[in-house]
């Protein structure tokens, strides 16, 4: 980060528990803040660097967080309800007014683009400016499934597991199955958010990976035809699952250019 910008770790107490947060502080108060949302198996550490390098290119300050279940937040009763992600929305507005960030822009990843899309889906938003996703679901494809599947004969077998260890430590089986059960669950196959994207009243970014295991572009098309305000979609050739990690330039230059358009319009 540059030299202006400062870095806290810390807990934030919400009604059901304290969750992990990381703040980059931007020393410029007038700018938005960017808020990290990560994907199902994510926490704070496996953002590694990128929402500091996000950060230093647009001059934002920025919120990090693991949600209940993951890293070293508190844990959550499992199974996970399959409406867990529209939960997490709730629990997203009750952190923000926790740590009274005013203006704001989400980047959500897989699950938390989902979440990013429900939130800014709400009646009202206050301070929220724009949202960026990448690799979001807005209805359950085969793929996905799939995918899922995969996963778990991955961790079952050991190796997933190990290396979730390290991110998640005591909360590893917490963050893994409250995931895979829920989305592996048949009643899950119905699970569909796209009429409720008509309520987004902010401008969307929507970066997919053309390669991405756990899903196909009509999730990206969905998008774009029924974000209320309009939506950017993005392909990334040659990308996987994880755009800020399988094409970092090409990702920050686009996230970069869309909070330049929401913070900089005369720019």
């Amino acid at each position: 980060m540059s030299n202006d910008t400062n870095t806290a770790r810390s807990f934030a107490r919400l009604r059901d528990g304290c969750v992990e947060i990381e703040r980059l502080i931007c020393a410029d108060p007038q700018r938005p803040t960017l808020v990290f949302l990560h994907e199902g198996l994510g926490s704070i550490t496996q953002w590694r660097q990128y929402p500091a390098q996000l950060a230093s290119r647009t001059r934002c300050s920025a919120l990090i967080y693991s949600r209940f279940g993951y890293g070293r937040s508190d844990p959550v009763r499992l199974p996970r309800p399959l409406h867990y992600m529209h939960d997490e929305a709730f629990v997203l507005c009750e952190l923000l007014e926790r740590t009274g960030i005013p203006d704001h822009i989400l980047v959500g990843h897989s699950d938390g683009g989902t979440i990013a899309l429900l939130y800014a889906a709400r009646a009202a938003v206050p301070g929220l400016l724009g949202v960026i996703t990448e690799a979001a679901h807005v209805f359950c494809e085969p793929k996905t499934v799939a995918a899922i599947e995969r996963a778990r004969a991955d961790y079952t077998a050991g190796e997933l597991r190990t290396a979730l260890v390290r991110h998640h430590g005591t909360n590893t089986d917490n963050a893994f199955l409250g995931w895979c059960d829920a989305w592996l669950d048949p009643a899950f196959r119905d699970w569909d958010i796209r009429a409720e994207l008509h309520s987004i009243r902010v401008p969307v970014l929507a970066l997919q990976g053309a390669d991405d295991a756990y899903g196909t572009e009509l999730q990206l098309d969905a998008i774009c035809q029924q974000a209320g305000a309009g939506a950017d979609i993005c392909v990334l050739p040659q990308c996987g699952h994880s755009p800020h990690r399988d094409q970092r330039e090409s990702t920050l230059d686009a996230m970069a250019a869309f909070v330049s358009r929401l913070v900089d319009p005369h720019a």
